[in-house]
């Protein structure tokens, strides 16, 4: 173990410790043998939060422990019909109120980017943040043209931190991976290999701009989502400017209703923008909590969600795109044998699987969930259900799905918040049975066939050479370099083979020898076996 990633782990202990969060700690077992020396230390017991309630103390924790940490309060906090209200009001602080960094700094960040002072790129700059995260934050400005913008700037030292709690993760993960038995199954090395892709992507702020502008095409004509406009010539890697949004935020409830705010319409079309994404455009917001969303109320009768934060954008192989589509479907019409089969189909359970009894499986999870009225059904649940199912029958998790499954739990739980009576199957079914239509159109075959035609016409004129030299290399395989290759590596398969069993007969041989030295009265034949066997494997290292 590296002696930075023993102190990491020596300092998370500390401070789940230090805010009195010790039954984390006995939960997971990770740190008994080190406690007594923090038990030691003054802080431990005179912590400022010990006394503070447990939704502060846990928010205070994972503040001190970094971005990583901060992202899993952020994910918890999207879920408050899982969590207790206390829990939920206090990490839903850290979607938009984490601790800033001076405003100072930042402007030297921005300079140091840009090349130029401030004063020189912007008419106007506040220091004072708009809102500060775990990456990164905010501060208003104005362009010389007078458009009011939002300068997102890089939290120094986040690569550094980031890296070394990545460093832990795969620690964690890999004693997972040797010592526990659901380890094959849950594989937790390839989970923490695809979160650091995500993660270490949100570092790139040119990525994320790229990533807002082709969201921003994607819903250009669209009443439903609005994307903010991203200023190119101000854009570094750690600096990124874009539009500023005089929206309100989805969390604050009291003052959408004041305004007489649709929610049905909004819950609904956050569900509907969300299956878009990932099925129409296979690009999809991930990290859909309420910190990162705004509602435009200029018609409070047809409200507009906008987005901001695009540093988690998520995307499906069309294998795993299609497979999806077929068993939400399948769900939907309560098709458990469609499901079971699907899974089989795609591979996401072992190929061994009776389809009949993971129908039955199913029919006993969902049944239960389906006699309830389907606005009562909540497809977050359901999942935690069918996760019970993919143990029972060795399903692997499938990692590049976790971003998905995670985005479509936060996506549920701010609609349930907006509007209780939320049907999401309904309303997520057209848009699902429109796509598979569209799939199979002759219109979509027909481009699809345009857009490969370059390629097609390419092979096409391709295939003489292509079978003039197999016809030389069947006539003149001796000619030809790939061949004389495959001559000479069956020649040496042969000699290995030989050797083998040239080696085989001379260890047998000088083992019977020895063994009739050990135990016959009469000492010729063994010595004459002996030298016989001696000499075999002489031949076969010599020769062969």
């Amino acid at each position: 173990m590296k002696l930075r990633v023993l102190a990491r782990l020596v300092q998370i202990q500390h401070v789940l410790v230090k805010h009195g969060l010790d039954d984390f700690v006995r939960e997971t077992h990770l740190y008994r043998p080190l406690r007594f020396l923090l038990f030691l230390y003054p802080g431990t017991w005179f912590g400022p939060g010990r006394s503070a309630p447990l939704g502060e103390r846990l928010r205070l924790a994972l503040e001190a422990l970094g971005p990583i940490f901060v992202k899993f309060g952020q994910t918890l906090s999207t879920r408050r019909d899982l969590l207790p209200p206390d829990i939920a009001d206090e990490l839903s602080k850290l979607q938009d109120r984490v601790p800033p960094f001076s405003g100072t700094m930042a402007r030297e960040a921005i300079e140091r980017s840009l090349g130029r002072p401030v004063a020189q790129i912007f008419a106007s700059f506040d220091e004072t943040p708009l809102a500060a995260a775990s990456i990164a934050q905010v501060h208003a400005a104005r362009l010389e043209n007078g458009r009011e913008v939002v300068v997102k700037v890089l939290r120094p030292g986040m690569r550094a931190l980031i890296e070394k709690d990545l460093e832990v993760l795969y620690l964690l993960a890999g004693l997972a991976q040797a010592y526990w038995r659901e380890a094959r199954r849950l594989r937790p090395v390839e989970l923490v290999a695809e979160y650091e892709k995500t993660v270490i992507d949100e570092l790139d702020l040119m990525r994320e701009a790229a990533n807002a502008a082709q969201l921003r095409r994607n819903f250009a004509r669209s009443d439903m989502l609005y994307v903010p406009e991203v200023f190119w010539d101000y854009c570094r890697t750690d600096v990124m400017v874009m539009e500023r949004i005089r929206g309100i935020p989805i969390s604050d409830m009291a003052r959408l209703r004041a305004l007489g705010t649709n929610f049905e319409r909004l819950a609904e079309n956050g569900v509907r923008i969300f299956f878009t994404q990932v099925f129409r455009h296979n690009f999809f917001h991930a990290d859909m909590h309420p910190g990162n969303i705004f509602v435009l109320t200029d018609d409070p009768a047809r409200p507009r969600y906008a987005a901001i934060d695009f540093g988690i954008m998520g995307t499906l192989n069309p294998r795993d795109q299609h497979y999806l589509a077929e068993n939400f479907l399948a769900v939907f019409e309560r098709d458990y044998r469609r499901v079971a089969v699907l899974h089989v189909e795609s591979g996401w359970v072992p190929a061994g699987t009776r389809v009949d009894e993971m129908e039955s499986a199913i029919r006993t999870v969902c049944e239960p969930i389906f006699d309830r009225p389907l606005a009562d059904i909540s497809f977050g649940h359901l999942l935690l259900r069918l996760f019970e199912i993919s143990r029972r029958f060795n399903m692997p998790i499938q990692p590049q799905l976790m971003l998905l499954q995670k985005t479509l739990f936060n996506i549920e739980g701010l609609g349930r918040e907006l509007y209780p009576q939320l049907d999401i199957w309904s309303t997520a079914t057209p848009i699902l049975r429109e796509w598979m239509r569209e799939r199979v159109s002759v219109g979509r075959l027909w481009t699809s066939l345009k857009r490969q035609l370059p390629d097609i016409i390419e092979s096409i004129q391709a295939l003489p050479a292509v079978f003039t030299q197999s016809v030389r290399r069947v006539h003149e395989p001796q000619t030809h370099p790939e061949v004389a290759a495959m001559v000479l590596l069956r020649e040496e398969m042969r000699a290995a083979a030989r050797r083998r069993d040239v080696v085989t007969v001379g260890a047998t041989v000088l083992l019977g020898g020895l063994v009739w030295l050990a135990v016959a009265s009469v000492a010729w034949p063994g010595w004459v076996l002996t030298a016989a066997g001696i000499l075999a494997l002489l031949v076969a290292y010599r020769w062969f």
